[in-house]
């Protein structure tokens, strides 16, 4: 019959085991590389969204009067893009190993 040994013994109780600590943080330097590049997209993409709305001719509001600029293609396909681009990125950035 074999004699069981045991990993831990009398003398060594009490006395502290150093322990090797792991970097368990998931997020590295490139994935807060990828955030801030996505985060720039959404900016650009709302600062492109801005201007005036439809009842302001000349910086004034006037009832009587409709702005077309509403409409442009900046305003409605580029700005959104640049908002739809930036949140993919975003997800990227988040689901991307180290």
């Amino acid at each position: 019959m074999s004699k069981k040994t045991n990993k831990f013994s009398a003398a060594d109780f009490g006395k502290e085991t150093e322990a090797t600590q792991e970097n368990t943080f998931y997020f590295g330097q490139q994935n807060f590389r990828w955030m801030l590049i996505g985060l720039a997209f959404i900016v650009v993409g709302f600062l492109l969204m801005m201007g005036h709305d439809a009842n302001t001719i000349d910086g004034k509001f006037d009832p009587n009067s409709w702005n077309e600029d509403i409409f442009s293609i900046r305003r409605i396909r580029i700005a959104p893009l640049f908002i739809v681009i930036g949140f993919v990125i975003e997800g990227y950035a988040i689901l991307k190993r180290k």
